[in-house]
């Protein structure tokens, strides 16, 4: 029986996943050179471009980088959190869109999952912290700030909130819970919600931070959970009798 011949694509992709392995698993370090293309070409039994196309795949990734010069190639790059941040929300979001999660789920992970947080960012919360979210407040108050500012103001207050937590996993983990599911529940809500009531809410969160009190901050993002799940409903409804 006849195979068809495995594409380049394919080709660049199982190299590309192959050095993927050897870096998750320990077997390539941090900072150590790669073999250089003629050498993994021939490692792999495949041409240059082949794998200059794997070692593009892997730099998109941010998994390794390149340098130019007598001592250059490439080597394992040191993947921080902030660097993954931009992944995990591009994921996020395309999970939310491709496989029409429905706004309810959406708001009951991304509030359960930032509830989760309230109690280490009532103890571990610093002084940019709480400038951030007050300095949040203070913009969502002003009467002339346009609707699409006022959405990506209240991203940064609940980023804000998630990073006081002081856990680099967490942060990471809820990127695409604030900054993917955030937008999507302000588009479909902010016709019909109420700036007065969502200053009021993080009022409440902020000054429940800055007292300590994760109980107090916790029962304010209950309340503008289930606040904003009426909305929610109550715009879906709306739209589908029309």
């Amino acid at each position: 029986m006849e195979t068809a011949k495995p594409q380049k694509a394919d080709l660049s992709a199982q190299i590309a996943t192959a050095i993927r392995d050897a870096i998750v698993e320990g077997r390539m370090i941090t900072g150590e050179r790669l073999p250089s293309e003629a050498e993994l070409a021939e490692q792999f039994n495949v041409s240059r471009p082949t794998v200059r196309e794997a070692l593009k795949r892997l730099a998109a990734q941010s998994l390794i980088r390149t340098q130019r010069g007598a001592f250059g190639g490439a080597f394992v790059n040191r993947l921080s959190y902030e660097e993954a941040y931009g992944q995990q929300i591009t994921t996020s979001t395309l999970l939310l869109s491709m496989n029409g999660v429905s706004f309810e789920t959406a708001c009951e992970a991304r509030y359960a999952l930032e509830r989760a947080c309230t109690p280490l960012a009532a103890a571990r919360r610093t002084p940019d912290h709480l400038a951030t979210m007050r300095a949040e407040i203070h913009r969502q108050g002003q009467p002339g700030l346009s609707d699409e500012s006022f959405c990506a103001s209240d991203v940064t207050f609940h980023r804000a909130l998630v990073d006081a937590a002081g856990n680099p996993v967490l942060s990471y983990q809820l990127a695409g819970a604030v900054e993917a599911m955030q937008p999507l529940m302000n588009m479909i809500t902010f016709t019909a919600r109420s700036r007065e009531a969502i200053v009021a809410f993080h009022t409440r969160i902020a000054d429940a931070i800055e007292a300590g009190d994760s109980a107090a901050a916790e029962t304010a993002l209950e309340e503008l959970s289930a606040y904003t799940l009426d909305l929610g409903r109550g715009v879906m409804e709306a739209r589908a009798a029309r």
